[in-house]
């Protein structure tokens, strides 16, 4: 059985989204970089043909704030709901790991995060209890699971250049075996934005059209 593939996104909303950018981008541009991320992510996920995707989204899906998204993503849907991002991944981890079914945890903003990468992903946790896409900065782009224990996601410093060692000491001491496949740019402060691909200049300036 394919994994179910999570993936986490945070509304693109002018002001509320990719804060960090706002100084190099302002606020309207920091959006719509994050709303060409997310329908990045949702393509790839499309064109991995794993099974089942769900979108579990920040804030809640309600059709005033997600309502021009739900023809792009016609699949799952499901709210992240309070906690840190440790306390918001390990709820979801659970649930989909205690139906029976393993799953990879990604979320937007990792452009160069592609359709090969979710197969090859899916194809270690065959194999593996865990498998991890580390980020360049120190986080990670993707986290396979098919066992669950919430020591992989508590007292983590989330957004700091050692979460991706400390996730990898934690599957280790529980003895999991882990596939670590090669680091990706994800897409956090003004310093990644030259790891954005040619093609995306133009959303610094304007929103995707479908959904402007």
């Amino acid at each position: 059985m394919n994994p179910r593939l999570l993936i986490f996104a945070k509304a693109p909303v002018a002001g509320a989204v990719k804060t960090r950018l706002i100084p190099a981008l302002g606020a309207d541009g920091a959006a719509a970089l994050a709303q060409r991320m997310l329908v990045h992510a949702l393509a790839q996920a499309k064109a991995a043909q794993l099974g089942a995707v769900e979108l579990c989204v920040s804030p809640a899906a309600t059709d005033k704030v997600w309502g021009p998204w739900r023809a792009r993503h016609t699949g799952s849907w499901s709210d992240q709901g309070t906690g840190d991002l440790g306390e918001r991944m390990a709820r979801a981890a659970q649930r989909v790991l205690a139906a029976g079914q393993s799953v990879l945890l990604v979320g937007t903003d990792c452009p160069a995060l592609d359709a090969a990468h979710l197969r090859r992903a899916a194809a270690a946790l065959t194999q593996h209890d865990a498998c991890l896409i580390p980020a360049h900065d120190g986080g990670y782009v993707l986290l396979g699971l098919r066992r669950f224990d919430a020591t992989v996601f508590s007292e983590i410093a989330w957004s700091t250049a050692s979460v991706a060692r400390v996730t990898l000491d934690r599957l280790r001491q529980l003895c999991w075996s882990v596939q670590v496949f090669a680091p990706l740019y994800d897409i956090d402060e003004p310093v990644d934005l030259p790891y954005l691909p040619d093609d995306w200049v133009q959303t610094l300036s304007a929103r995707v059209p479908e959904f402007s």
